[in-house]
């Protein structure tokens, strides 16, 4: 079963929803991530609460968070899900708190405006809507099945989330103009993001 993500407008930043940037929430004290080959602070993209995935009926088992090199487009394969360009954090539904930006670095650079991922009935979406991602299902690769292994355990992650740019410039994530993928492995508490063009 698949649910889409439309966009359901502006949001707070720091708003406790399934949404497309904004500031990340995370447990107190939690380094804004880097980027391991500029080092630099990574862009925050997107938060998905877990409870949000279809069929999903236990209590909320957690929040994941994306983020991804905007500094050197390109050149720190922000594609891959092992080089470090990107980052995937699965967190605790509760207790989080916004992550201050890095001392000294502008927080616009960090993050995009903040949209809120309406999560619908998995039906059609109404006409005109504005189609930001989908949870669960299958994912809709556009080269070939790049399904990651979890570090801890070594099996297949589980797809959890599939990401399209979006059409505002204040707002679109930089995938090369494709979609990225997300995978958890709940048990293991990891979690993977990759892209394709």
């Amino acid at each position: 079963m698949t649910t889409l993500l439309l966009d359901g407008g502006p949001t707070a930043p720091d708003a406790p929803v399934t949404r497309t940037g904004g500031t990340p929430l995370a447990l107190t004290g939690t380094p804004w991530p880097t980027c391991a080959t500029c080092t630099a602070p990574l862009q925050f993209l997107a938060q998905i609460h877990l409870g949000d995935l279809p069929g999903h009926t236990a209590p909320t088992p957690g929040v994941l968070a994306l983020f991804m090199c905007a500094n050197r487009p390109g050149q720190c394969e922000q594609w891959s899900p092992t080089a470090g360009g990107n980052l995937a954090l699965l967190l605790p539904a509760d207790h989080l708190e916004p992550v201050p930006a890095p001392h000294g670095t502008d927080p616009e650079l960090l993050t995009l405006g903040a949209v809120r991922a309406a999560v619908p009935t998995p039906t059609p979406p109404p006409p005109g809507a504005t189609v930001l991602g989908r949870l669960g299902g299958t994912p809709d690769w556009l080269q070939y099945d790049e399904t990651p292994d979890c570090p801890t355990c070594t099996r297949p992650m589980t797809f959890t989330a599939e990401l399209t740019e979006g059409p505002d410039p204040a707002t679109a994530m930089n995938f090369g103009s494709g979609r990225a993928y997300a995978h958890t492995c709940t048990p293991c508490g990891r979690a993977a993001l990759l892209w394709q063009c």
